[in-house]
This record gives C-alpha cells, structure tokens and sequence, in this order.
C-alpha cells in the first residue's frame, strides 16, 4: 500500500484540502521553479489542485499527473481539457516511467501520507532527468497546523483510544522541520533547500470546516466514521466548542504552515 489518505469522495476533498492546496500551489511553485517547455510529473495529483495551475505559471511542454485514488484521477480528468496534460492512477513508488523522463517532479502535500517515503523519493529522483528538480511539500501537522491539532487534541480529550491516532498523525513521515531536507541530501540529490510556506485556512462556518469530515474524507473522516453514534455526537460537540473558541458560530481563518523541500538530480560523474 502506497497511501494512508482515507479517500472517498471527490467532493469532500475539495471541500476539506484540494481549496487549500490550491492556495498553496503558487507559493510551492515559486520556490520548486518551472521553465517554459519543461515536462512535468506531478505525484499525488489529488483532484488538479497543483495539476491544473502549472500551465498557468509556465508554458510548460506536458505534464504527466498520477494519483493512488482512482476516485480522485476520475476527478481530475474529468475537469481537464488541456492536451498536454495526461492523467492516471499510479503509486510513487513504482513509477511507470522511464529513466530521466522529467525536468521536475513535484509532490504537493502527499509524501506524509506514503508509508515508504525513501522509495518514494528514489522513484522521484529515478524519473527526473540530471540536472532537474525533485520537490516537494507536506504540512508541517504538530507545529504548523491548528485545525488539525484542534481536531485531534479534542479526539484524545474525549476518547482514551484516540491518543495513539493522534501520535500518528501528528508525526507522520517527513513533517517535522529538517527531515525532508536530510533525506534528500542522504538521496544524492545537490543544491538542497528547505523552507516553511504558510497560507491560511478560512471557512465560512463550523459546517463548513465539518461536513467533509463528517462524510468521512481523510483520516479526520475516518476516525469520525469509525465512532458510534453517541461518541460521534459529543466529539462533533466538542470540535464544535474548540472552533468557535466560546464565539457564536461563523467565520474562522486560521494559519496553516507547509515545509517544502527542492533539490537537484546531480549529473553524470557526481553521483554519489
């Protein structure tokens, strides 16, 4: 298994992440770069969040999209209309293409989500030419990202059996500050950089941040689900109480920090 995202329903991860990567795709895209001409290969394409804005950033010469849900690949294809994109069900880390076939490969908030991150970046790496860019980015979960830990600090607060889950993903692969950044050096790649991204998260209404959750998208979903109905109901209570902050019902934003990491494929003769 090649992912640990819950994926269920299109719609419900627009509503919970795919607005949100999309925000965050420019800001990735200025620190990951993107030349005119160059082809593209975006691992954990989701929904075209990152997909569908490259075109827009560069004139770029195609784009090969791969996501492990084929819900979500049925998504994005039905939403595309530019030929130079190609998308398909894939896992990142037995990539169906061959040696050097990329100028950049590009992973928007879902290498925390592959259990074997290394041969994720190794595949990454494999299929990016000498001299191109491997990058990538995940959310920064126990430091950078208050939603989340309003979600699960209310889950562990509520349920006894909640506490082990939330250790999980709040330490999921790669979010803490320097962990992208030593294994892609430990992976030969050069010209190694890593920084924080932040954007911010607003929603309209308590039902707005819930009700994809509530449809049991993603792994907030998933334990959710997994409740019974009265442990359902005075969890909802509680993350109610933790959103509005003791303020009636209404909007809400609330800063969301990425770690992003680039590096290069080194060429012919400076492989390590």
């Amino acid at each position: 298994m090649s992912s640990r995202f819950h994926a269920k329903s299109a719609e419900a991860y627009e509503q919970l992440m795919g607005r949100w990567s999309r925000r965050l795709a420019g800001p990735f895209l200025d620190f990951a770069g993107l030349e005119t001409g160059e082809r593209v290969l975006d691992v954990g394409c989701g929904t075209g969040s990152l997909t569908f804005i490259l075109p827009q950033v560069a004139d770029v010469g195609r784009i090969d999209a791969i996501d492990y849900s084929d819900v979500y690949v049925a998504a994005a294809r039905e939403k595309n209309s530019d030929p130079r994109i190609s998308i398909a069900q894939g896992d990142v880390c037995d990539l169906a293409f061959d040696d050097g076939a990329f100028d950049r490969t590009l992973a928007l908030l879902v290498l925390h989500f592959v259990p074997e991150t290394e041969q994720a970046l190794r595949e990454m790496c494999r299929v990016t030419r000498p001299g191109g860019t491997v990058a990538a980015a995940v959310w920064d979960s126990y430091g950078g990202m208050p939603v989340q830990r309003m979600f699960w600090d209310t889950a562990a607060a509520l349920d006894s059996s909640a506490s082990a889950i939330r250790g999980e993903n709040y330490f999921k692969p790669l979010t803490r500050p320097g962990q992208m950044e030593a294994l892609w050096a430990d992976s030969g790649l050069v010209a190694v950089a890593e920084i924080p991204l932040m954007i911010r998260m607003e929603f309209r209404n308590f039902a707005d941040f819930w009700s994809p959750i509530a449809a049991g998208e993603s792994p907030l979903g998933k334990y959710v689900t997994g409740l019974d109905d009265d442990k359902r109901a005075a969890f909802a209570g509680g993350l109610r109480a933790a959103y509005e902050g003791g303020r009636p019902d209404g909007p809400r934003s609330f800063a969301a920090v990425a770690l992003a990491c680039r590096g290069t494929v080194p060429e012919a003769g400076h492989r390590r």
